[in-house]
């Protein structure tokens, strides 16, 4: 098991080193320099774009906002890497990890901006299981590469891969990690086995409540966790706030090499930073799209927006909340190096209650997390499968992730979660390669919703204001699809 271990350690060090990282930097580069900033330029927009309300499907029940998309896709990028990764890059990077983590963010929310319009711009409708529109949407890079591109196979390589990744593994890790922290907290008194099933009840609950309901119980959940976290995490750096000054000294120092000796502690901290940052704000690797496709929005380019906030929400508030509780209550990094080192920090600063709340803030954080990767899951599933697959292949494939759930809270998921370091990498290397050609959409979409905005105008948008896009896009024909429909329905009286 060791050699295996050491195998994948080995394979995934020059595959994100000489392959993905630079990919994925310079695909941000570029998007950002096209773009003139979006991530930047538009930040009041993104706050505002956040609060438009969903109108009732053709159901009449309240369909997936803004907000509800957003908290979808924070649920699966807000999880225990938040608490743990940071942790870890610093301890292996040092401080000036979470410099480059701060620059990864700031340049991958522009690979946001581009698969989550895309992502709206080619999605579809849901159907019930007799065929009618559910008043729901599922979309994601699967779709776009087959919509867009012109190129299913392509998607359905991209829907396998985030499929097992995420539903599988992922969940798998996420259960092992609440597990891990309930028993740390209550000793064997609460035993792996019941943690996993108590978790694997709950999340059934949700699950097979279905979009609606992941939407709804995610708006309630990720903003306490947040609120919480970021609570205790204030209440520490208050409390060391002379160690403030020193905080950002050594992260920029660190980051720079003006306190490093050996080049390579330069190194270490660059791609620390730069790898968890992606693992953390998942800019670029196409898991977000699948939760910005589901809301309900009046032009492509605002849930665009709204998930280019979702990273700076992730890793500048967070991820640097869980840096700053670290470095400034200082605790021996060689001794640590994962969520306990952030518990350690936060009972050194706040006393041993605040590890318990800690327990349940990772709780929450693995649980939401839990709801979003599953959703990613569910939704290139029915990419692959169809209205047919709805009957069976959908509560089958329910069973087997709370399957899965169950096993990853009695397991050690050290090969499990590097194997899933492979397979996230290449996720978001087929997904750069289908976003890179199509950004030119991104583009034309950002220009027609700037137009509106210069008029004063709530910016709407219907394929007739692009007929040069290209792909089959179903929700946005506008015009066109109502003359159609009613075209069709004199020629059935007739």
């Amino acid at each position: 098991m060791d050699s295996l271990n050491s195998l994948i350690l080995d394979v995934n060090d020059v595959f994100w080193t000489y392959l993905l990282i630079p990919l994925v930097v310079g695909a941000a580069l570029y998007f950002t320099l096209r773009s003139r900033g979006v991530q930047l330029r538009l930040l009041p927009e993104m706050v505002r774009v956040l609060g438009d309300k969903a109108q009732p499907g053709p159901d009449g029940r309240k369909q997936v906002s803004s907000f509800g998309a957003f908290t979808i896709s924070a649920a699966a990028r807000v999880g225990t890497g938040n608490v743990a990764g940071v942790a870890a890059a610093i301890t292996a990077g040092g401080a000036g990890a979470v410099f480059w983590m701060w620059v990864m963010a700031l340049l991958g929310a522009s690979s946001a901006f581009v698969e989550a319009s895309l992502a709206q711009l080619y999605k579809v409708r849901n159907r019930d299981k007799d065929g009618n529109e559910s008043g729901t949407y599922r979309g994601g890079p699967a779709y776009y590469m087959q919509r867009g591109l012109n190129k299913r196979w392509l998607g359905v390589v991209f829907a396998v891969v985030i499929t097992l990744t995420f539903s599988f593994v992922f969940n798998a890790v996420q259960s092992n990690t609440i597990a891990s922290v309930t028993k740390g907290s209550f000793g064997d008194d609460f035993p792996a086995a019941g943690a996993g099933i108590a978790v694997m009840v709950l999340l059934g609950l949700v699950i097979f409540g279905g979009v609606r309901r992941i939407a709804t119980v995610t708006q309630l959940v990720v903003p306490v966790m947040a609120v919480i976290y970021l609570l205790l995490g204030l209440a520490v750096v208050i409390l060391n706030i002379s160690d403030v000054p020193r905080v950002f000294a050594d992260i920029v120092g660190g980051a720079f090499g003006f306190r490093e000796v050996a080049g390579g502690a330069i190194g270490a901290a660059i791609q620390q930073g730069i790898r968890r940052g992606m693992f953390s704000n998942e800019a670029g690797l196409g898991s977000a799209p699948n939760a910005a496709a589901t809301a309900e929005v009046s032009h492509p380019v605002k849930q665009g927006l709204v998930q280019t906030l979702g990273v700076f929400f992730d890793t500048l508030l967070i991820c640097s909340m869980t840096a700053f509780v670290i470095l400034t209550t200082n605790p021996s990094l060689s001794e640590r190096g994962g969520a306990d080192l952030t518990q350690s920090a936060l009972e050194d600063s706040l006393g041993g209650w605040a590890g318990h709340v800690l327990t349940l803030v990772v709780f929450l954080l693995a649980f939401s997390t839990l709801i979003g990767n599953y959703y990613y899951g569910e939704s290139n599933l029915q990419f692959m499968t169809g209205a047919k697959g709805r009957r069976w292949v959908l509560p089958a494939f329910r069973i087997l992730v709370l399957g899965a759930v169950f096993a990853g809270a009695l397991g050690s998921v050290d090969v499990v979660w590097n194997l899933a370091d492979v397979f996230m990498g290449s996720m978001a290397l087929v997904n750069l390669v289908a976003i890179l050609p199509l950004s030119a959409i991104a583009w034309k979409l950002l220009d027609d919703y700037r137009a509106q905005r210069r008029q004063g105008l709530d910016p709407t948008f219907v394929r007739d204001r692009l007929p040069e896009l290209p792909g089959e896009i179903e929700c946005w024909e506008g015009e066109r699809a109502a003359a159609a429909e009613t075209a069709k329905a004199s020629a059935e009286e007739r």
